[in-house]
């Protein structure tokens, strides 16, 4: 199969998908008005409802949903295959990911900019917007949490590289959200500026990893490590894992023991140092920091993306991994985990917090709606395929393919996954002529970026949902913007410091925010439902996808729990419960009030 192939109906298919099919959602379905009213207008503060070119809120929008969840999902979803990840990653962004994106936005403007939280109190009642709500801060507690600790890992033991791009874009995003909302500074103007200083920071990175993990080694163990960087008998000793091989090989357990403790220690930092950044970014304006920011970090995936498809159109790779992979020792059955496994880059319940939390309070124009609800998530449609085509493509013989996702156990963490994208993300840019460490760099700081968007956005969605839960139970406190984002920060640390074992939980409490995640994106589909329903419009194109989306969330939950049950592990089970009980409540709760509405139809039919 031609890599080549797949990338071009990828393309013409999201095409014909914006112009058709959500046309027929915006016109037939919502019937979306010129007049509509713009809670980005009607409430603007200058902090969080702020009206945003159609531009600029795009590339928030896209890097808020996007994250690291389109490339960590397809990097392990190939293993059943190269096929139903594609053909879920395809038809599942048209009729599923972007209508749900595209539902959650509309129903959350025509609520006067309410989060979807609320939109349910509203919808549903005030038992089932608690219940949502719930949900809700379960999820972004615990998904965030992940973020964090991954945000940490990744610092610590792949990408040193990026940690002075990353942070330095804060102060650079700074400046360019002051010169264009307080200066007037022309976008184009401020736009190139930030994006100048961002590359070149890119290059000042690969010149200058940091890393902090020998600040917890004794001081003799550290020196006695650089002089064995200076002899050449120790390459790189910017990242913990070479070192402890090497030690490992010398029969050193001291040392590994040491070089492990050190490890952990950085990673805790690194966490309290984002929990730190969170914060800020969660209470100060989202035009000075949180959107500038986004939109800066969009220009690394753009160019990013088109420098690979523009790669893959000149080496034209084949696919080397086979249609069907199954059978794989440890790995789970393909219904349900490929649909929960690939959540961004098909549907991801994430994306209504974001459509209906910043989004909305941004969106100035209703004509750029279907552009950024819809198309955002082709966007990132785009980009999982391009992660399906980089693991299944990059190989160059099946047997090479084979050897890295011949075992789920071994693809199942951090590692293996990101550098594969990475790796040959980078092998497709550097057949345009560009120095492969440059390529590699750029796309290490892209995805250590997105997980920094996701965090810094996630807070801030917390900081809503804690608020909603604060006006619908009238706890005036809990709508101070500082204590409610300090309440989230702290939940958020609670899953990014959680330790089984003694090692942190970041892959199984992934597992679980996988299968939370759909389950919210089921629960967003059935809002839209219930909002169409009560209208009188056509709810199929909600009803049906959220059928799918509740039979497999619902039965990877399950699954899930009786895992965590035979492990013993009493955090995750009480969680998992928490949120699977809460969301069965909910539907119970839509149920009814479904009878509610067709009982008072028939009886209006009969009056008349």
């Amino acid at each position: 199969m031609s890599a080549l192939f797949l990338a071009l109906v990828s393309i013409v298919g999201f095409v014909l998908a914006y112009f058709l099919y959500a046309r027929f959602l915006q016109e037939k379905i919502f019937r979306l008005r010129p007049d509509e009213k713009m809670p980005s207008r009607q409430r603007e503060d200058g902090i969080d409802f702020v009206p945003t070119r159609r531009s600029i809120l795009f590339s928030h929008h896209f890097v808020s949903i996007a994250g690291l969840g389109p490339i960590m999902g397809p990097a392990i979803g190939v293993i059943w295959g190269w096929l139903p990840a594609f053909l879920w990653v395809f038809f599942g962004t048209i009729f599923l990911g972007a209508v749900h994106d595209f539902g959650s936005l509309i129903i959350s403007l025509r609520n006067e900019g309410h989060p979807i939280g609320e939109v349910v109190r509203d919808l549903i009642g005030f038992r089932a917007g608690t219940l949502f709500m719930l949900v809700i801060f379960f999820l972004l507690a615990l998904a965030m949490g992940v973020f964090a600790l991954l945000i940490a890992v990744l610092f610590t033991d792949f990408h040193p590289i990026a940690i002075i791009p990353i942070f330095s874009l804060i102060p650079i995003a700074m400046m360019v959200g002051y010169m264009m909302y307080k200066r007037n500074v022309a976008p184009f103007i401020a736009t190139i500026i930030g994006v100048i200083l961002m590359f070149g920071m890119i290059e000042v990175g690969l010149q200058h990893p940091i890393s902090i993990y020998q600040r917890f080694l004794p001081r003799d163990d550290w020196n006695r490590i650089v002089k064995l960087h200076e002899t050449g008998r120790l390459s790189d000793i910017s990242r913990p894992a070479p070192v402890a091989e090497f030690f490992n090989k010398a029969g050193d357990e001291e040392s590994i023991r040491l070089i492990n403790q050190a490890r952990l220690r950085s990673i805790d930092l690194w966490i309290y140092l984002l929990l730190i950044y969170a914060f800020f970014a969660s209470v100060l304006p989202v035009w000075f920091l949180l959107q500038p920011r986004d939109y800066l970090n969009s220009f690394e995936l753009y160019v990013g993306m088109i420098l690979i498809y523009i790669g893959i159109f000149i080496i034209r790779p084949e696919v080397v991994a086979p249609p069907l992979h199954l059978g794989v020792p440890g790995v789970p059955h393909l219904f349900p985990f490929l649909f929960v496994i690939i959540a961004c880059g098909a549907i991801s319940g994430f994306h209504n917090l974001v459509a209906s939390g910043t989004t909305v309070r941004q969106l100035g124009r209703i004509g750029d709606a279907r552009f950024i609800g819809y198309g955002g998530m082709l966007a990132e449609g785009l980009l999982a395929v391009v992660v399906i085509i980089t693991c299944t493509a990059t190989f160059g013989t099946r047997a090479a393919w084979l050897s890295q996702y011949g075992d789920f156990s071994a693809m199942n963490s951090l590692g293996p996954k990101l550098n594969i994208f990475i790796e040959g993300s980078g092998t497709f840019i550097s057949s345009l002529g560009i120095p492969y460490d440059f390529a590699i760099g750029l796309i290490s700081v892209v995805v250590v970026s997105f997980a920094m968007t996701t965090l810094d956005s996630g807070t801030r969605l917390m900081r809503y949902n804690i608020e909603a839960l604060g006006s619908t139970f009238k706890i005036k406190p809990l709508k101070n913007r500082y204590l409610s984002s300090l309440i989230g920060v702290v939940a958020i640390g609670y899953f990014a410091l959680m330790k089984i074992g003694g090692h942190p939980a970041g892959m199984t409490l992934w597992e679980l925010f996988g299968t939370t995640n759909q389950l919210l994106s089921a629960l967003g589909l059935l809002a839209v439902s219930v909002y169409l329903f009560e209208i009188r419009r056509n709810v199929i194109p909600y009803i049906l996808p959220m059928g799918f989306m509740l039979a497999v969330t619902l039965t990877a939950m399950i699954f899930k729990l009786i895992e965590f049950w035979e492990h013993k592990d009493i955090p995750l089970i009480i969680t998992g419960a928490a949120i699977f009980i809460l969301s069965l409540w909910l539907l119970v709760e839509a149920f009814v009030l479904f009878r509610l509405f067709r009982s008072a139809r028939k009886e209006a039919a009969r009056k008349i």
